[in-house]
């Protein structure tokens, strides 16, 4: 295999584009590292994320198309959410498609001067007027996509925003392959501020898997773990949805706005629920044998003639709990209908389910009315949830324009900051303990996968500073390294840094597999370096009231000990990115 990477730069500005080598795979991996050392190439920090010559960044990995749920691609940008370096990561068919196509990575730079459609393939970069397409929702925009770009079906992947995206929403997400998505701070509006409507990705020429018996006898064994044993097989049963019952009852899963933590109403949303009552079958990206991608449906009734109209939703632990318990809803069904809702109009649904938790405080606490919400937003309201959504995804007004740029961002002009549930970005739904909102409001994309926060308070119940920094900052270099191969972090249990060095050996990367701790450690650095540089420092972000008055897993929350956890975490943070050379 090769040492260097093929990445294709499309000048949406000139309409160029072209095919470059970039020579440090032994030092970035490719994926995250891949991604951030792009962005010391043709990122800008000292310009807006809006601006044109900012780039949209995908990277896959070395592993990419020759393992088992090597099956996630990186994409990279300058969040309209903070205006800082930041990451999400999807999955669908967009990995293979890009690996198929033959490049590591896609650079987008520039902005076309219509709304437009791009494809890209091994052989060519079509740009199509789109502007017939301009407030259409995530769904048709799809559909005319497929009419568009009919070639390569099965073989591509279409990514595509709705009117979220085209707002500058910093909730704005991208959708992949219909059931998948870039969720996080906002890349929906890159690809507005670029004025990409859909990019389609097609994987149209071959490509050479590794020769020799030692490939097939590695790949079996990693197949036969994920296949024919338990390490992935809740994922493919309940799924993660089975963690709402299991936090509930451990007090740690958020409610009406975090002003809980356990409530009896999960006995008819939790995994169990969803799946006797919703689930219609199983997908998978492409690449992976375990399906974890679960499809609930709901369905409409037309009066005339009393038809039915059935709907898909994909759904997992995450997205129920935005629009499920945050929001107090606890009808499966109407959780499927908000969460459709925020798909049309391409929201992110753990933001905007957040944020629309804060504004429902907020109405009860009279900071806000009907004037701005337009619907009367109270806990448990399905139906006013899911009005609101198609609202904060279009900007209907001032109030949800102001809103889709970031629940704190609304609370400063009409108050309520002191409630707002934001961890860096609207928070994850677990309420683990002090450890874990530390962690996500200082974590790298404000993930909770981050890092292994949420599981360490689970297991360890002494509070102790410096041995909880210390797990945060050794457990990061690994999720790092994997995010960089690109894995599934679901299979981290399966691809332990033993695994991964076998199979890179067998794949013809022996340098990597013989340097996966210190390329690990580079790549967790130069990260953070590209995220500092564009405006990061930990004392901006504070950890609003609501995290220390709750009740957790732990308890009340010991407001000394997060204190503590986050000024010592920000400064272990700051201080590797200042100690360490990197490319």
């Amino acid at each position: 295999m090769t040492d260097y990477f093929n990445v294709l730069v499309v000048d949406l500005e000139s309409g160029k584009s072209k095919a470059e080598r970039i020579d440090e795979r032994n030092q970035v991996a490719g994926g995250s590292g891949l991604a951030a050392l792009l962005f010391t190439r043709f990122g800008r920090s000292d310009l807006d994320w809006d601006h044109p010559e900012q780039p949209f960044i995908l990277a896959i990995g070395p592993l990419t198309g020759h393992f088992p749920l090597m099956s996630k691609t990186v994409c990279s940008f300058i969040s309209p959410y903070h205006n800082q370096y930041t990451e999400s990561h999807g999955g669908g068919r967009s990995a293979l498609a890009l690996f198929f196509a033959g490049y590591d990575a896609l650079v987008i730079v520039g902005k076309a001067q219509k709304l437009s459609c791009v494809s890209i393939g091994s052989r060519h970069v079509t740009v199509k007027d789109a502007s017939f397409m301009i407030g259409m929702n995530v769904a048709s925009t799809g559909k005319l996509i497929r009419r568009m770009f009919p070639k390569s079906s099965g073989h591509r992947s279409i990514l595509r925003i709705g009117p979220a995206g085209e707002i500058g929403s910093a909730m704005a997400c991208i959708n992949v392959d219909s059931y998948r998505h870039f969720g996080r701070l906002g890349g929906g509006s890159v690809m507005g501020a670029k004025n990409i409507k859909g990019l389609i990705i097609n994987g149209d020429s071959s490509r050479r898997v590794p020769d020799g018996r030692d490939y097939r006898n590695v790949y079996k064994k990693v197949y036969d773990q994920v296949t024919a044993t338990d390490y992935m097989r809740k994922y493919y049963h309940l799924g993660t949805a089975v963690n709402l019952q299991g936090l509930n009852d451990i007090e740690a899963l958020p409610w009406f706005n975090l002003q809980k933590t356990s409530d009896p109403g999960v006995a008819t949303i939790n995994g169990d629920v969803f799946a006797d009552e919703t689930l219609l079958r199983n997908g998978a990206c492409s690449g992976c044998p375990v399906g974890c991608i679960h499809l609930g449906f709901f369905r409409d009734k037309f009066k005339e003639d009393a038809r039915y109209l059935y709907h898909q939703v994909p759904y997992d632990y995450e997205p129920i709990f935005a629009a499920g318990t945050m929001l107090g809803v606890t009808d499966c069904f109407d959780v499927l209908r908000i969460l459709e809702d925020c798909e049309r109009v391409g929201l992110d649904a753990m933001s905007a389910g957040v944020a629309l938790a804060w504004a429902t405080e907020a109405t009860d606490r009279g900071l806000i009315s009907e004037k701005e919400s337009i619907v009367r937003l109270s806990f448990g309201n399905g139906a006013a949830y899911q009005e609101a959504a198609g609202y904060l995804g279009t900007g209907y007004n001032d109030f949800y324009r102001l809103l889709g740029k970031g629940t704190l961002k609304a609370a400063a002009v009409y108050g309520g900051s002191e409630f707002g549930c934001v961890l860096g970005q609207e928070m994850a739904g677990y309420a683990t303990g002090a450890l874990f909102f530390a962690a996500q409001s200082l974590g790298f994309r404000h993930s909770h996968l981050d890092t292994g926060a949420y599981s360490y308070e689970q297991k360890n119940n002494e509070q102790d500073v410096v041995k909880a920094v210390d797990f945060l900052m050794t457990d990061e270099p690994g999720r790092a390294f994997l995010t960089s191969m690109v894995s599934c972090l679901f299979a981290r249990s399966v691809y332990t840094d033993e695994q991964l060095a076998e199979c890179l050996d067998a794949a013809g990367y022996d340098a990597l597999a013989q340097s996966i701790e210190g390329t690990a450690e580079q790549i967790r650095t130069l990260r953070w370096q590209v995220r500092i540089g564009t405006g990061f420092q930990p004392e901006d972000i504070e950890i609003p009231k609501r995290f220390y008055s709750v009740k957790t897993i732990k308890g009340p929350v010991d407001a000394t000990y997060l204190d503590q956890l986050k000024t010592a975490y920000g400064s272990r943070i700051m201080a590797l990115a200042k100690t360490r050379s990197v490319p």
